[in-house]
């Protein structure tokens, strides 16, 4: 007969021990969707690719805003950032989460407005996001897949109205803008998770060489990649991977949603010697709002000689 004394401490050791986990995996998924999405931070760089004797540019890059209305703490960020005064603003994205964000949208990003600017389009600013088990995310990318009952978003409209107030479009297309005294060649593609991706090239050099070039996309697929460094990109700006959106204890992605190398997914990397600002984004799906060990963050990068 078993030994009744013995096995209730045992027992009891195992029950608080299951009660610890539970507490902690708890307490996990709580600072995953209420803390970490909201703890917004700014990564700044330096990339030295201007000529000998040019002025430093300044960059504001932001991506994957995914935005719902009433979200106050991202508006709030994102509007601080206008103090920063950069002399461009990049948006590589993913502007949307909901079908009738986009006057909310329009309201977080007022204030950047005053800057000029560049966008491309992600997915999120094509097809809302529809309810699926979020964690197939952790074993396989979702390139190319859209669905014909996702609902449209109101992208034309978008698009019409950065146009209005003086962002440029580089939408499979490339553009020669004089940003601060200094002449930049952008070429921007559709967004490779849809497959949308045409490359450009950069601007013909008939009225003399630019500054510096820059690649503008949503996401950082390899082939995307390999065209930008193959067409002479200086610097490359994309977004897309939300740096794993929840990642290992200091911030070790486990996926990109892409095929680039997880460890590769996030910050300034380079890729056939040509630098790739990454960035983490400012926001996820509302189908899955958490982040873990992995912050919202817009960046600015300063182009120097």
């Amino acid at each position: 007969m078993a030994d009744s004394t013995a096995s209730a401490p045992v027992a009891r050791s195992l029950a608080a021990a299951g009660a610890g986990l539970f507490a902690a995996g708890a307490g996990t998924l709580a600072w995953a969707s209420l803390g970490e999405r909201r703890r917004f931070q700014l990564r700044q760089e330096t990339v030295r690719v201007l000529p000998e004797g040019s002025r430093p540019v300044r960059i504001l890059h932001i991506s994957d805003l995914h935005t719902v209305p009433g979200q106050e703490a991202k508006k709030r960020f994102v509007h601080s950032l206008a103090a920063l005064r950069p002399d461009l603003v990049i948006d590589t994205g993913d502007n949307l989460s909901h079908l009738r964000a986009l006057p909310y949208l329009l309201e977080i990003l007022e204030p950047l407005f005053a800057f000029p600017g560049v966008y491309v389009p992600g997915s999120n600013c094509y097809f809302a996001p529809q309810p699926k088990n979020p964690a197939r995310y952790l074993w396989r990318t979702t390139s190319g897949e859209k669905s014909d009952e996702a609902p449209r978003l109101p992208t034309e409209d978008m698009h019409r109205a950065f146009d209005e107030r003086g962002w440029t479009g580089l939408i499979n297309r490339a553009e020669r803008l004089n940003i601060a005294d200094t002449v930049i060649d952008f070429s921007g593609v559709d967004d490779p998770h849809l497959r949308l991706d045409r490359h450009p090239g950069f601007p013909r050099e008939q009225d003399g060489p630019a500054h510096v070039r820059i690649g503008v996309a949503h996401a950082p697929y390899v082939r995307t990649l390999d065209r930008f460094a193959a067409h002479g990109a200086d610097i490359v700006f994309a977004g897309h991977t939300h740096g794993g959106q929840v990642c290992l204890p200091g911030g070790r992605a486990l996926v990109s949603n892409c095929d680039l190398d997880p460890a590769m997914c996030k910050g300034l990397i380079s890729h056939r010697g040509v630098p790739v600002n990454i960035s983490q984004g400012l926001g996820e799906s509302r189908f899955a709002p958490v982040r873990l060990f992995c912050p919202p963050q817009a960046v600015l990068v300063t182009l120097t000689d």
